[in-house]
């Protein structure tokens, strides 16, 4: 949701600013809209109009996925990501096409642009789906038991566990946003082009969304832990590969920070303090802070006395 939130507000800041970036720039009037057959514009509105109509019907989009109380569902993620990247997109074309003429009847056609910018939307609405999918995995009925628990034989006992970083899943919307408009203003004409900032702020919000959330499964094959909304990439260790598991508590301070970090205590995939599940696999330490770490490392360390 927080992660939402901030794509909802940077898109917001997008369609307003965009207009308003290159008002000296810009007619009275902007063309708004191109008639089908000649493709030439037939319609218009005064600046302040053509930069709040469609942020008003992204904010009417951004309350109807509100008020349906699916943030996290497949249908809202696809229509916040590929109704963002379509009206940011079509406010980039308006602008450019409008870019320094003197009357709103002089504005370039915009054809090339609705095309290349809906297949966009697309592919970000397909993202969005797998996005909340993947979030939106129920997580399992808790292991029954405590440190030391027994399983009985002929069974086989799962435990997974999932925590995410609100703080981290927000900066990564807003470094996204930031890129995308980056992007826009490029291709806008606004400023010059400027892909490798862009690509920097890209690449950035996709390693710090990477890092937001961290899921945690122990089975009998050994711990498998799976970062970011997708679950990729994954870290696996084999059951006869680790030595020993326990919990802990930890910091960001003790650990070195926010998200993945290496230093005397091993690795650490910090995202809250408080306890982490620690591992001891090959002579180095492996720490994640998910819920239940307790019941975790019970788990483990059953499983590897049975094999031991």
């Amino acid at each position: 949701m927080w992660g939402a939130a901030g794509w909802a507000a940077g898109i917001t800041g997008l369609l307003v600013a965009m207009p308003f970036a290159a008002r000296g720039r810009l007619p009275e009037r902007l063309a708004t809209h191109w008639g089908g057959g000649s493709g030439a514009p037939d319609g218009s509105m005064p600046l302040w109009a053509a930069a709040v109509f469609p942020a008003a019907v992204w904010a009417a989009l951004v309350l109807g996925v509100a008020l349906t109380r699916r943030w996290s569902g497949p249908g809202a993620g696809a229509a916040l990501a590929s109704g963002g990247v379509l009206l940011a997109g079509a406010q980039a074309a308006v602008v450019r096409a409008n870019l320094d003429r003197d009357d709103w009847r002089q504005a370039g056609p915009v054809t090339v642009w609705v095309v290349a910018v809906v297949a966009v939307a697309a592919l970000a609405g397909a993202a969005g789906v797998l996005l909340a999918r993947r979030g939106a995995d129920p997580a399992p009925a808790p292991v029954p038991g405590a440190p030391g628990l027994e399983v009985p034989g002929g069974q086989r006992l799962v435990w997974l566990a999932r925590t995410t970083n609100p703080w981290l899943q927000l900066l990564s919307a807003v470094l996204g946003v930031a890129a995308l408009g980056g992007v826009l203003a490029g291709l806008g004409g606004l400023i010059g082009a400027q892909w490798p900032a862009a690509a920097v702020l890209g690449l950035t919000s996709l390693v710090v969304l990477g890092c937001s959330s961290v899921q945690a499964r122990v089975s009998g094959k050994g711990l498998e832990v799976a970062f970011g909304p997708l679950g990729r990439p994954v870290r696996r260790w084999a059951a006869a590969d680790i030595e020993a598991a326990w919990t802990e508590d930890r910091t960001p301070a003790r650990a070195g920070g926010w998200g993945y970090r290496i230093n005397g205590l091993g690795t650490t995939v910090m995202l809250r303090g408080g306890p982490c599940l620690v591992i001891r696999a090959k002579g180095r330490d492996f720490a994640v802070s998910v819920d239940d770490a307790e019941r975790g490392a019970a788990l483990l360390n059953s499983l590897l006395s049975k094999a031991g």
